[in-house]
């Protein structure tokens, strides 16, 4: 029995299988990111293997940056070696114009699924697709296709490597050189700004060109491809070559299966009570894992992922606040290496801070490979006039810098990591503190450190001073900058003084993050109403709501933000800012001030960004609105699924997998309504599960340790690994439980 989610959408009862019938090719862009195979290396988007680049097809490569066009740095989308076209009295079998269509995603094997029905005279034709990106070698890409005729046919069968690429900003490989030899096809190219070489190789096994087929027959046709780069190997097209014809499709899919299970018993959150909540939260895991470069600390998680280029396959802000967070707990090893990709890209925020008359490191708000900023000064177009909007998110969005300190101190907190600290966290904390520093302005009549001209979370309000949720971040690196040298001079002398020396920090710098620390100005709560002014001047603003906001628009496309959008001169927010604050610095308020400040900023959000569903929900929990909750939950773990996000906007293409609201699904599921928390040595667990949910259980790895919770109505089990070497000490709704190895202990 299948479970409705939307228009064609269902899944299976048990929330692993997706299934859309029908063909819109409105959804094209949203269908292939959604159905997209991919493993952190690569990602392939879930197409059908007749369909050509003005269909979005795209096999989008990891590590493989460059700049066609002269503006946009971006990922380099490769040749397409799962190209099958089945031509029958000079028609093409194609999904778009099949009766009967079926596109499927497993998400316990991340295999895709595609079947059509069509008939060419009196035969009735099915295709058959099954296909993957392997969790075993993440190089490897395999295929199936399969035709059935129920009444002989004649078939032309064309599979081989399609060298016409979808490419948003340039044609990055514009010299493909195809070649064959006895058993494997290769395309190879190299891309113009980079000087990266990109191979592709398939070994295709079943039958070519003209190929009878009986009534009641098949022909099948699998396609083994590899892609290599030179940042790979030296020879990536005979490293392609040899791992195209390593094995054939079924050996190749019982060891990525086999990889995914172990993948699921790490990361797995099953929902009881509610099917599309559980597969939205699936759908989210697996999507927030197939974009992260596992593989590596060299490189970012892309606010798209590997979905497509758009947003150029970098990190934002996003990367700390939304996608690392789901692995604390379940693979920390992965939130580590997405920290020390930070620490390996400091010399590019360096250049950053420098060029802007900074000193330390000024984190990028767009970052690739290197760390130095790809943010263009426009990133929109003003759909009335046509001319270009100058966006300040390069220079003035500056929480980004603080952003990655205070999620050190978090990884910190649940891992205890005392040897990254020592050779990564130390050094990006310190080097973040001189660029605060030095990025503060001093008002001697007042006493007080203030941050002006910047852009806070809410990024229709440009060129604003002492934003709330930004001062406070500010606060918190350098406290936590100040704290790391001390606790280095204390434990760690040697490594504290050969850091002092490599990077020239000097006493006084120290000293100066004291006195910043000690002298922020910190929007606080009003005596009166609790609420906290999101920055200087805002509640000057005109107070309308959204859909006022929206009236006022002449073009359905126009930017709301700053110079001039309709948005600028009201309270109307793009995404939460305050509410930001108040999820990601929960210590720092009382409930009361969570509660005003939710219940006054929410309704003149206008929820313009996907990351704005999970930070509402997680203050919606802390304050017992939880059906309020349920809802921001729905909302961003379906906001691909049910394509509720525009594709285009201001001009600028940014379809493709929303990687953060994926993360932060995963983080509201269990951090929020899981209520798992850490507090000093221990766990901690206070649980409020919606009313739709009979039961919610979650893994979790703690310093070493593995655990899961089940949680169950009024009743929460604890049950520890067998293989851990001590008890857990968790504190359940305040109890505090030691569970042994191997135990189950209940609260």
């Amino acid at each position: 029995m299948s479970v409705p989610l939307g228009p064609g959408l269902t899944c299976d009862e048990a929330g692993w299988l997706l299934v859309e019938r029908g063909w819109d090719p409105d959804r094209s862009v949203a269908a292939g990111s959604n159905f997209l195979c991919g493993n952190g290396y690569l990602g392939y988007r879930g197409t059908t293997p007749e369909q050509g680049p003005d269909e979005f097809v795209a096999l989008v490569v990891s590590d493989t940056y460059d700049c066609a066009d002269g503006h946009w740095r971006e990922l380099t989308t490769a040749p397409n070696p799962l190209f099958v076209a089945a031509v029958v009295d000079g028609e093409t079998l194609a999904a778009r114009s099949a009766p009967e269509v079926e596109t499927s995603l497993d998400l316990r094997t991340g295999t895709f699924g595609a079947r059509f029905r069509s008939r060419v005279d009196e035969a009735e034709l099915v295709v058959e697709v099954e296909r993957f990106a392997s969790a075993d070698d993440l190089h490897v890409l395999a295929q199936r296709w399969t035709l059935r005729a129920d009444a002989e046919v004649t078939v032309e069968v064309d599979a081989r490597i399609d060298d016409r690429i979808w490419s948003l900003n340039g044609e990055h490989l514009p010299d493909v050189h195809l070649a064959a030899d006895d058993t494997v096809l290769t395309a190879t190219g190299t891309t113009v700004e980079s000087g990266v070489e990109v191979a592709v190789a398939a070994r295709v096994v079943g039958p070519t060109g003209a190929v009878t087929v009986p009534a009641g027959g098949e022909i099948v046709i699998e396609t083994t491809a590899a892609v290599v780069s030179s940042n790979d190997v030296d020879d990536p097209s005979a490293e392609a070559r040899r791992r195209a014809g390593a094995a054939g499709y079924d050996e190749r899919a019982e060891a990525s299966a086999a990889r995914w299970a172990e993948i699921w018993a790490a990361m797995d959150v099953t929902v009881e009570g509610d099917v599309a909540d559980q597969v939205g939260l699936r759908f989210s895991a697996y999507h927030n894992r197939i974009c992260t470069p596992a593989h590596t600390d060299r490189l970012p998680i892309g606010a798209r992922g590997l979905s497509c280029q758009a947003y150029q396959g970098a990190a934002f802000w996003d990367q700390e606040v939304y996608n690392l967070p789901a692995f604390l707990f379940t693979e920390p090893e992965i939130a580590r290496s997405t920290l020390v990709y930070r620490h390996r890209t400091l010399d590019g925020a360096r250049r950053k801070a420098a060029r802007l008359g900074y000193d330390g490191a000024f984190f990028a708000w767009i970052s690739g490979d290197t760390g130095d900023e790809l943010c263009p000064d426009v990133f929109f177009t003003d759909v009335l006039t046509g001319r270009p909007i100058r966006n300040h998110f390069n220079d003035w969005q500056m929480h980004v810098a603080p952003d990655v300190v205070t999620m050190i101190e978090r990884y910190l907190d649940v891992t205890s990591d005392e040897r990254f600290l020592v050779d990564h966290g130390a050094e990006l904390a310190f080097e973040v503190a001189r660029f605060l520093h030095s990025f503060v302005r001093y008002d001697e009549w007042r006493g007080v450190y203030h941050c002006i001209r910047l852009l806070g979370p809410d990024e229709w309000h440009e060129n604003v001073d002492d934003n709330a949720f930004t001062n406070h971040q500010v606060r918190k690196a350098l406290a936590f900058a100040v704290e790391t040298h001390e606790r280095l001079t204390a434990d760690h002398p040697d490594a504290l003084a050969e850091l002092t020396d490599r990077i020239g920090l000097r006493p006084e710098e120290v000293d100066g993050w004291r006195r910043v620390r000690d002298r922020m100005l910190l929007p606080q709560p009003d005596d009166d109403t609790d609420l906290i002014e999101q920055f200087a001047g805002f509640f000057e603003l005109e107070d309308v709501r959204p859909d006022e906001v929206r009236s006022r628009l002449l073009d359905p496309g126009e930017y709301w933000g700053w110079p001039n959008g309709v948005a600028v001169a009201t309270q109307v927010s793009k995404q939460p800012d305050v509410v930001m604050l108040l999820w990601q610095q929960a210590d720092a308020f009382g409930d009361d001030v969570a509660r005003a400040n939710y219940e006054y900023y929410e309704p003149r959000c206008a929820h313009g960004s996907t990351l704005s569903h999970a930070a509402h929900g997680m203050v919606a929990v802390r304050i017992g609105e939880i059906e309020r909750a349920h809802d921001h939950f729905r909302r961003t773990a379906m906001v691909d699924l049910l394509n509720t996000a525009h594709a285009v906007v201001g001009g600028t293409f940014i379809g493709g997998i929303h990687t953060a609201a994926c993360g932060g699904t995963y983080q509201l599921a269990v951090n929020g309504f899981g209520g798992l928390d850490v507090d000093g040595d221990r766990l901690t667990i206070d649980p409020q599960l919606p009313a739709a949910w009979s039961g919610l259980s979650y893994p979790v790895r703690w310093r070493g340790l593995g655990l899961r919770v089940r949680i169950t109505g009024d009743a929460i089990e604890i049950t520890a690994d067998h293989a851990n070497d001590a008890s857990v000490r968790v504190a359940v709704r305040g109890v505090e439980l030691d569970v042994a190895p191997g135990a189950t202990a209940s609260g």
